[in-house]
């Protein structure tokens, strides 16, 4: 049922090992794999000396890489440096609706103060002073609704005229959510002055 090799088979496997020179093997090196440069050996020996030894040495390193990251975000954010801005803002379609809300007068930007005022006129417990100041919560929240849709047409149209084959998803309600801020406090900082064309 088995058969033994023959022994022609076993001469031929000792003829073919006795003409392949021996070549002592590096042990690091993969098997089947030429040995690395030694530019490439000390570059990984480099790696592996870097690669922290326990666990919170490696938790150390990577709080100092994120905060480093944070720092380099933030400066972006005040600079409006477009490698290092998050995610969220990057592209030009981002910087463009940054650009049209920056450039022109929102109701919505003095929503905070107006709000303040508004809470401090409703504890005056005159008569007629509340209805006033009801009607004047009503009168704000409408400007800001209608100055909110007109801005978001026109943005679209612009976006669509200007960016026909780029991605605009999101890009209104994120520039909507801008005019929201007061304009010193908007981040990343506006690039460009009132009334200016983006």
């Amino acid at each position: 049922m088995f058969r033994s090799r023959s022994k022609d088979e076993q001469a031929a496997t000792t003829k073919v090992t006795a003409d392949q020179p021996q070549q002592p093997r590096d042990p690091q090196a993969p098997k089947g794999r030429p040995t690395p440069k030694r530019s490439e050996a000390q570059a990984q020996r480099r790696s592996l000396a870097k690669t922290p030894a326990n666990r919170k040495e490696a938790t150390k390193r990577a709080r100092e890489a994120r905060r480093a990251d944070l720092a380099k975000q933030r400066e972006a954010l005040a600079g409006g440096d477009e490698r290092y801005l998050p995610a969220r803002d990057k592209g030009p379609v981002r910087r463009f609706a940054r650009d049209f809300v920056d450039s022109r007068f929102s109701v919505a930007e003095y929503f905070l103060p107006l709000a303040v005022v508004i809470l401090v006129l409703s504890m005056i417990r005159a008569g007629t002073m509340q209805s006033y100041v009801l009607l004047l919560w009503m009168v704000v929240i409408v400007l800001i609704v209608v100055n909110s849709i007109i801005t978001g047409f026109q943005l679209k149209r612009q976006l669509r005229q200007r960016f026909p084959d780029e991605n605009r998803r999101g890009a209104v309600a994120y520039a909507l959510m801008r005019t929201l801020q007061m304009r010193r406090l908007r981040l990343p900082k506006p690039q460009v002055k009132r009334g200016e064309r983006p």
